[in-house]
């Protein structure tokens, strides 16, 4: 049963999405697989296998990752310039490393919002 649109938080429902659990009803869950999102939510019956998130979650991941590793890369050449293997060792795999960590969950919060605003997710329509 699908809640009216001015009853769907818009937090509330991305945050559900990110620890990516159902954004209707938090019980169940949103992803099937690593960033495949279940046609049905199995507790409330709610659908998501219509909805698609498109270029958002790695938008985000992007965003995010750098936000992250690009001043680390810089106070670290600033404040103990290491050996260019250091570098080399470190930031591919703490990029790979976050990428792969962030990626389903951005891609929860934007199906929870989509989910909250009703928009149909371009397959429905």
């Amino acid at each position: 049963m699908s809640l009216p649109l001015d009853a769907r938080p818009k937090m509330s429902s991305a945050l559900r999405g990110l620890m990516g659990a159902c954004p209707a009803c938090g019980r169940g869950r949103l992803m099937k697989s690593y960033l495949k999102q279940v046609d049905r939510c199995a507790q409330c019956g709610e659908e998501y296998g219509h909805m698609r998130a498109d270029d958002a979650p790695p938008w985000m991941t992007i965003l995010i990752v750098g936000h992250i590793v690009i001043p680390a890369v810089l106070h670290m050449e600033q404040a103990y310039q290491p050996e260019s293997w250091v570098h080399f060792a470190i930031w591919p795999a703490l990029t790979l490393a976050l990428t792969m960590v962030l990626l389903p969950r951005c891609k929860g919060a934007v199906l929870g919002l989509l989910w909250s605003t009703g928009a149909p997710g371009s397959e429905r329509a």
